[in-house]
């Protein structure tokens, strides 16, 4: 998951600067040397020594665990017995691992099973709009110029990244963005073995990259390499290939298969969300990647390319639709991808920004926030139908922005203080002040998923009564000269919040801070600048942050914010950089995390995931904020958007509109409006609300929970 910024686009996992040296000299050949071929018997010996060490720590600790359950009972047992269920299940994981042999490994068409049922995925309906027109221009805004072009490597984890990449490249499967059902990318079929954990792909035969060379199955294991290769600075994607992959195996050039380490739901999406990459682009690939390849654009998958001319170092980047893209006729893909060329123009004020939009020198602009819908918008070209104004109301899963508490940090880790802190967090007096109440109290940690989120928890509201009542039960009696609660010793009740400093927050805290005194709690701001509060906050130092992560369906993630394993690391210390910012570790919660991740029924991830949330509302360790399910974006009357059968407006599981290039750009619109902005004709205000998806009442397993609901009355330890 990645960090997301108030807006909410996608930021980096990690900030770094950008180093440019003065003067460069040409390193030896050797450190260029594509070493693939003596890349993959090394490797594939690595994750063997590494899955054998596991083992045999895992078979260590089940050992010494059984031995300890002989000669306990009751509660301390019960936790024992969690903990060993957890360590069978990975011995079963390695013991798995194993018998497949080689991570990365050469077969033949012969060692396809012969029984396998192939699926195309064609079933599903259109996306976007028949009526789409191909060609001209779209012109939008970044605040920032990009660090890099890379797909991988030092800051390529940048806000723009899913403009260039995620959102263009073409992996071997996509999630179709309505019903959430796999549909083809770069493979035209794939079928499941019978133990679900292998996944056989059949690659288009036309797939090509964007220089006209086809895509062969070899290019998958060439991404891998890429990626977790020496040559590069890479430890998240080093673990993640050696944790979540547990086989890629190449029949011919045109067949391939990954194995997960557990047969999962979804596994396919999981799988086929690999891509490819071309060895001839890469052949000076070496120790000096960084900077050899810092602005050199690989040829793409995807529809659109951004060639050497398009690059404007810190003024713009331009993406140019791809001629004879091997896709452009495909079902899902020939309705999209609409504009020839899609500018994107540095301004680092949103304020210019919005009047470069009012004057007609961008094409579209986000209008969620209150005072952009309307006060800005009070404009003669709202009001003459130039610009025409949108709510969309999506189904994304919600943004689980609040406030993170670190329970490793005294007093956070007492549960009533906890509970103290929901109920003086006046998030609601937030939402009608600056969101004009536009915006929705956000009830749970991830909220939205429909069947997969429990639509019984709701967020505890704002009541002096019950966070005094929380408060003393955890022994803060005593009231201070300036209304905060202190113990009997004189500790006070005193808590920072840590966030990156702007205006919105900056407001948005102080009201926080001024209902949270009426309640006996000081809330201390800390307000930092970006990088500096999330250092503080990966490095575990915060008390309470706020944070908002970007959410993937159609599975919400556990494990990464609530196993012990990204909390506590093998010496009992505080484990770094990572996104368990609560400080959790019980071993319940590791089990259910583990469960989450392997359950191969829709019944076995809504079972776990409930008690998650469950686990989550009731021990007080996230305050949910505030969430929206809209967006809402203005656009000049000639950026046209689908209007049909499939299709409103856009796909319903986006968090952003443009992300799936539904959009176009008509040109007689174009002229047509230009042409009355001339003479000041009118054509009439254009304000609407797109709610055909809204998602409205409950999940049809709301019901079924079988899980109580949870006792906020306060407890003594």
């Amino acid at each position: 998951m990645r960090r997301l910024l108030i807006r909410a686009p996608l930021i980096p996992l990690a900030v770094l600067a950008l180093l440019v040296t003065a003067c460069r000299h040409e390193p030896p050949q050797a450190a260029r040397t594509f070493d693939f071929d003596a890349f993959v018997p090394a490797y594939n010996q690595h994750i063997i020594r590494w899955i054998k060490t596991r083992q045999a720590e895992t078979q260590k600790q089940l050992t010494e665990l059984e031995r300890e359950l002989e000669n306990v009972g009751g509660a301390a047992r019960e936790a024992l017995e969690i903990h060993v269920a957890a360590l069978r299940l990975d011995q079963e994981k390695w013991k798995f691992r194993l018998s497949l042999g080689d991570y990365l490994k050469t077969g033949g068409p012969a060692d396809i099973p012969s029984k396998l049922r192939w699926e195309s995925g064609l079933d599903q309906p259109e996306i976007g709009d028949p009526s789409a027109l191909k060609g001209g221009v779209f012109r939008r805004y970044i605040p920032t110029f990009p660090p890099t072009l890379r797909p991988f490597g030092d800051n390529s984890n940048n806000s723009f990244r899913g403009d260039l990449y995620d959102n263009i490249d073409m992996p071997l499967v996509n999630l179709h963005p309505a019903t959430m059902e796999m549909i083809p990318g770069s493979a035209k079929e794939w079928a499941v073995s019978a133990d679900g954990r292998t996944i056989y792909f059949r690659l288009d035969p036309d797939a090509c990259y964007s220089d006209g060379v086809p895509i062969r199955a070899r290019d998958f294991l060439m991404s891998i390499y890429l990626r977790v290769s020496d040559h590069i600075v890479n430890p998240y994607a080093k673990q993640y290939f050696r944790d979540n992959i547990a086989q890629v195996m190449v029949y011919d050039d045109h067949t391939l298969s990954l194995s997960l380490p557990e047969a999962k739901i979804y596994a396919p999406a999981i799988a086929g969300a690999l891509t490819p990459s071309p060895s001839h682009f890469y052949h000076e690939y070496g120790s000096d990647y960084n900077e050899r390849y810092q602005w050199r654009f690989p040829p793409t998958t995807g529809a659109y390319e951004v060639l050497p001319d398009d690059v404007i170092k810190g003024v713009s980047i331009t993406q140019t639709r791809v001629k004879g893209w091997w896709a452009r006729d495909r079902k899902y893909y020939r309705y999209r991808f609409n504009p020839d060329k899609i500018v994107h123009t540095v301004v680092r004020d949103e304020s210019k920004a919005f009047e470069l939009f009012r004057a007609g020198e961008l094409d579209t602009f986000y209008l969620t926030r209150p005072e952009l819908w309307y006060e800005k918008c009070e404009i003669d070209p709202v009001y003459k139908g130039y610009i025409e104004r949108v709510t969309f109301y999506n189904r994304y899963p919600k943004i689980p922005r609040g406030l993170y508490i670190n329970v490793s940090k005294p007093p956070l880790n007492d549960r009533n203080v906890r509970i103290g802190i929901q109920y003086a967090m006046n998030w609601q007096k937030v939402i009608d002040v600056m969101f004009r109440g536009d915006y929705q109290r956000l009830n749970a940690f991830n909220e939205g998923y429909v069947n997969f989120s429990d639509p019984s928890i709701k967020a505890r509201p704002y009541s002096i009564q019950l966070a005094r009542q929380a408060f003393h039960a955890a022994g803060y009696t005593v009231e201070g000269s300036d209304g905060i609660l202190t113990q009997s010793d004189g500790t006070r009740l005193s808590v920072s919040v840590t966030y990156p400093a702007m205006p919105i927050s900056d407001r948005m805290f102080g009201i926080l801070r001024e209902e949270a005194k009426a309640c006996g709690f000081d809330l201390r701001l800390d307000g930092l600048e970006f990088t500096v509060a999330y250092k503080k906050e990966m490095q575990k130092q915060h008390e309470m942050a706020l944070g908002s992560w970007m959410t993937n369906p159609p599975v919400p993630d556990f494990h990464q914010f609530l196993h012990s394993s990204n909390a506590i690391d093998d010496k009992g210390n505080l484990k770094l950089q990572t996104n368990n910012t609560f400080a959790w570790a019980r071993a319940d919660t590791d089990l259910l995390c583990e469960k989450s991740r392997v359950g191969r029924t829709a019944e076995d991830i809504k079972e776990t995931t409930w008690k998650l949330q469950r686990i989550m509302h009731d021990e007080a360790i996230f305050v949910p904020a505030y969430t929206v399910d809209f967006m809402r974006i203005g656009s000049w009357r000639w950026v046209r958007w689908p209007d049909c059968e499939t299709t409103h407006y856009s796909p319903p599981v986006v968090y952003d509109p443009h992300d799936v290039f539904v959009y176009w750009v008509d040109a007689t619109f174009q002229a047509e409006t230009q042409a009355a902005r001339r003479a000041h004709r009118n054509f009439g205000e254009s304000t609407r609300t797109v709610d055909v998806y809204r998602f409205k009442g409950e999940s049809p397993f709301a019901a079924e929970s079988g899980v109580a609901p949870s006792k906020d009355e306060p407890h003594t330890p």
